[in-house]
């Protein structure tokens, strides 16, 4: 299987740009766990596994990557090597930022680590988005099996899949709340502020020469 996206084209900015991101999203992801007022879809799925197996946070998120990530050989993705950092850094960033930032608080500063929480995964979205070093396991999930079966649509196997991680998660326990909402809300259109201002574009190539036609003899 070979890897998408290279780093021949600006690799500090890239490399810098996509390990910023995924640390963002880690620790963005603390902060949301830590409000106790609701988590992202994947993440109340995370959270109920965590609870149901005894293992940290990170550890459950660096798990389901890598068997989702499993899952894309038979879609025929191409990983990149955003895809197999995403798997691990974030998973380790979570874990990190959990163990500094202690439970509870009163309302106003739970709803402050929301909003900071949700903001700065939108920003560590389009950091890594933008370094163009391959996408995260579950995106690359869902627009793999929409590759498969053309008829589908994207938003509508995206809904499908994360109401499904959503429920289950949900009857391992995990945190569904205002957050939950706030999060599928505004995700997108913060992802989209932000894509712009990070985003690396690939290198524009001039045209080649034209030849000159051969003179007669």
């Amino acid at each position: 299987m070979t890897m998408i996206g290279n780093l021949r084209h600006r690799p500090v900015r890239r490399l810098t740009q996509l390990f910023a991101g995924l640390s963002l999203y880690g620790i963005s992801m603390a902060l949301m766990i830590r409000s106790g007022l609701g988590l992202n879809p994947w993440d109340v799925f995370h959270q109920g596994l965590s609870q149901l197996t005894g293992l940290t946070m990170g550890t459950v998120v660096i798990a389901v990557g890598v068997l989702v990530l499993l899952a894309w050989i038979p879609l025929r993705q191409r990983p990149g090597l955003g895809t197999l950092a995403n798997v691990v850094v974030v998973g380790l960033a979570v874990d990190a930022t959990l163990a500094l930032l202690p439970p509870g608080g009163p309302l106003a500063a739970r709803i402050a680590l929301l909003v900071c929480g949700i903001v700065g995964n939108g920003a560590a979205t389009a950091l890594y988005l933008g370094a163009r070093l391959g996408p995260g396991p579950r995106d690359g999930l869902m627009t793999g099996f929409v590759a498969r079966r053309p008829g589908r649509s994207l938003r509508l196997v995206r809904t499908a899949i994360e109401i499904a991680v959503l429920a289950v998660g949900a009857l391992l326990g995990g945190t569904i709340g205002i957050g939950t909402i706030a999060y599928a809300l505004t995700i997108g259109p913060l992802a989209q502020l932000f894509l712009p201002i990070f985003d690396v574009p690939e290198p524009t190539h001039p045209p080649a020469p034209r030849s000159e036609p051969a003179r007669a003899a």
